[in-house]
């Protein structure tokens, strides 16, 4: 942990240091209304993690030529204004040290605590490793982001802030830099920002991406917001006035009335989806009214809706029911005195607190309060145990981001209320139905759905919900998920749990057809106590497997054949029966490669029934009726027929593998979730790794899993085993057979 240091002087440092950070580092507290007060311990903490990465960052510079030092003070600062403790404030000027430094997590444990390191490691990205792509990078960032918020949810707190002083510095990086991170911005950070109530940073990474990522549209809203700003700022602040003095005929003390502009962003989005232009869009500015409690609130609004005239439909009361991130206000749009809506919101005082701080609120002091420890299993944090739990199901890193992504932009769309019969609410986006309901509840609630009521009525599974429903979800044993649920049901978190079902169901069929299957051959060879055996087990290690059942279901599917489980258990036992005899090597050779070494001027073909790829362990075999050599894979299951004296060890030229390229054709047989846009997700993976698709072909039929049979090109037996594990790790496909797969020990 830290030590006692002496008090520092400000004038020795690379960067300007803020009040509030001068004054800790002379052990003085720094009383800012409005802020959060530090303990002496916390104060110290802070003022050992400053010096620390400030020695570390020392000649270190960013793109805009300042002091990098200074980025982690800028970060310092906003979690301070969040109200931050000791622990995230110490985190926020060491969050880049791990990466851009030699020190390691172990060493910032021992000297600042566990704690900070927790939160440290939850913002470091992971620079230092090799990633086949960009994709699985930001996919492994994002997934040890998320366990870290499941562990202590200041983790993003700290990348927000991060990620918020980045943004505001982008200018500085090229042009392809400053979109990629504005786009991630926009798709990631902003919709988490907005998941934790954290509106003032989610409206400023908006507007920042924004302007980025469409920069003629962002210069074109801002001079037609700065035409009207004058014109606009004098109606509002009339309508102000105008409001204050109602008020206070009513009675009403302790209250402010102030106007505001709307987001950039947001006039954007609101024209977009409208369809209409910027002149139709009157609402640029709103009113917002902070009293004292919430019956002042519903007071104002009743002075508001007897004096002006509600625009029917938008009207929302957050109050009684908050949104899940906790944000609790009302919101009434009427006609304003200057005939155009003028939106009006209306809230306490501390429910503008927690609207501007969103999750944050929550660290303030209060009398004899300990720091809160958030609980990962509470209602409001549903969202990310299902990010967390998507790790496990998600395993193709493209699909996971997409995922991602929709659950979190699902928190703009959440606008329908509805209610159990027991009076528990649940938030859900629009066009939301009763399975979208069904899994929100739970997932076994979901996949045994058989009905629902709606309003004590019985209704159709695809009826969209509307706000103040009560549902009930019927439920039966035998019931199961259908593929059709898929095109009417909206969450993201319902279609992949339904993707789900269907893989396992079909896992499960796999498993016992594979074991029919080999229990068949077993007898056949005497080895028909071996399935249960340690010896299985170790076979399904050696075909790199798992467990027997991965081996089963693989077998059940048939991308393992039946010979090459037999030969290796065989193998296996005489091992073991003879453990001083080594075990054979495979052929080396792992590239990829046209030619094979010692049949030059020879006739040779590649055996179509393994088929197999440059990179593989090769036999060949003398053909009787042509004098050609037919080249096989090592493990071919013909080959057991074929007698010895006819098989001649061979391998791939390595001289000539780079100076000779070839493609091969490998057929892909595919069982998919029936979805639009699935096909050209699968091409897209093929795309990505530069993969040639000589022919295609999808069949359908209603309410049944699509088929699609594919030939494509094929450089190597790598480059195979990758795109295989790519397409068979997307969540709508259940089942992929190809013939030139075989595994090897």
């Amino acid at each position: 942990m830290t030590t006692a240091l002496q008090p520092a002087t400000t004038g020795t440092f690379d960067c300007d240091l803020p009040p509030w950070l001068a004054a800790y580092l002379q052990r003085q507290p720094e009383d800012t209304p409005g802020s959060r007060k530090h303990t002496p311990a916390e104060i110290e903490l802070i003022c050992s993690a400053f010096l620390f990465a400030h020695e570390l960052h020392k000649g270190q510079k960013r793109k805009s030529g300042d002091p990098y030092i200074a980025h982690p003070v800028q970060v310092a600062s906003m979690l301070r204004e969040l109200w931050a403790d000791g622990a995230t404030i110490a985190a926020g000027f060491l969050h880049d040290v791990v990466e851009d430094t030699d020190v390691t997590a172990e060493e910032i444990e021992q000297r600042f605590g566990a704690e900070v390191r927790l939160l440290v490691e939850g913002v470091t990205k992971l620079s230092k490793f090799n990633f086949s792509s960009k994709t699985a990078q930001q996919a492994e960032n994002f997934r040890r982001m998320f366990v870290a918020m499941a562990k202590d949810i200041r983790v993003i707190v700290v990348k927000l802030a991060d990620r918020l002083h980045n943004m505001r510095t982008l200018e500085y990086l090229k042009p392809e830099q400053q979109k990629q991170i504005a786009a991630e911005t926009m798709a990631f950070f902003a919709p988490l920002a907005s998941r934790l109530g954290m509106w003032k940073i989610k409206w400023e990474l908006e507007d920042l991406s924004f302007k980025y990522l469409d920069p003629e549209a962002y210069e074109k809203m801002a001079q037609l917001v700065n035409q009207q700003r004058r014109e606009r700022e004098k109606q509002i602040e009339a309508f102000r006035a105008i409001i204050e003095e109602q008020l206070h005929k009513t009675g009403l003390k302790n209250f402010e009335v102030s106007g505001r502009p709307k987001h950039l962003y947001s006039i954007y989005q609101k024209m977009q989806r409208q369809q209409k232009s910027f002149d139709e869009i009157y609402d640029l500015y709103a009113l917002r009214v902070i009293t004292e409690t919430s019956d002042d609130c519903y007071r104002v609004l009743a002075v508001i809706h007897q004096s002006y005239s509600l625009i029917p439909g938008r009207f929302k009361d957050y109050i009684s029911v908050p949104k899940p991130n906790g944000y609790q206000s009302l919101h009434t749009t009427v006609y304003g005195p200057f005939n155009s809506p003028v939106e009006i919101q209306i809230r306490t005082r501390e429910m503008h607190r927690v609207a501007e701080l969103g999750i944050a609120a929550h660290w303030r002091y209060k009398e004899g309060d300990t720091n809160p420890k958030f609980n990962p299993k509470e209602d409001r944090f549903m969202w990310l145990r299902q990010l967390v739990e998507w790790q496990n199901h998600l395993q193709d890193d493209r699909e996971y981001l997409d995922t991602i992504h929709a659950e979190l932009f699902e928190s703009f769309q959440s606008d329908v209320y509805v209610f159990t019969p027991k009076g528990d609410v649940h938030c859900l986006p629009k066009g939301s139905c009763p399975i979208d309901f069904a899994y929100r509840i739970h997932t076994e609630v979901g996949n045994h759905c058989a009905g629902a009521i709606v309003n004590q009525k019985m209704v159709p599974l695809n009826t969209v919900l509307r706000n103040g429903d009560i549902v009930e979800i019927l439920t039966q044993k035998n019931a199961h998920p259908s593929l059709d649920w898929i095109n009417f049901c909206k969450t993201s978190a319902a279609q992949n749990r339904i993707r789900q079902w269907f893989k396992r169901l079909h896992r499960e069929e796999n498993i016992a057809l594979g074991r029919q299957l080999l229990e068949k051959e077993l007898g056949k060879n005497g080895l028909e106590n071996l399935l249960k055996s340690e010896q299985m087990q170790k076979i399904a290690e050696r075909l790199n497997f798992t467990h027997v059942d991965d081996l089963l279901a693989s077998l059940g599917r048939g991308e393992t054949t039946i010979g090459t489980i037999v030969k290796k258990l065989q193998e296996q036992v005489k091992t073991e029966l003879t453990p001083q005899l080594p075990a054979s090597k495979a052929a080396p050779s792992t590239n990829s490669g046209a030619l094979i070494a010692n049949l030059q001027g020879l006739k040779h073909r590649i055996a179509k029934c393994c088929s197999p790829l440059p990179g593989d362990p090769i036999v060949g075999v003398v053909t009787r009726h042509d004098p050609a050599i037919s080249i096989h894979h090592r493990n071919c299951s013909s080959l057991s027929r074929i007698p010895a004296e006819r098989c001649v060890p061979l391998s791939w030229d390595q001289s000539l593998l780079k100076t000779c390229p070839a493609s091969y054709p490998v057929d892909l047989y595919l069982k998919v979730i029936d979805r639009v846009g699935v096909f050209n997700d699968i091409l897209a993976r093929l795309k990505e790794a530069s993969i040639n698709v000589r022919t295609a072909n999808v069949h359908t039929s209603p309410n049944a899993l699509a088929q699609i049979y594919m030939r494509i090109d094929i450089r190597d037996r790598p480059q195979l085993t990758s795109v295989l594990s790519q397409i068979r790790n997307m969540v709508d496909v259940i089942e992929l057979r190809c013939p030139q797969e075989m595994r090897d020990p």
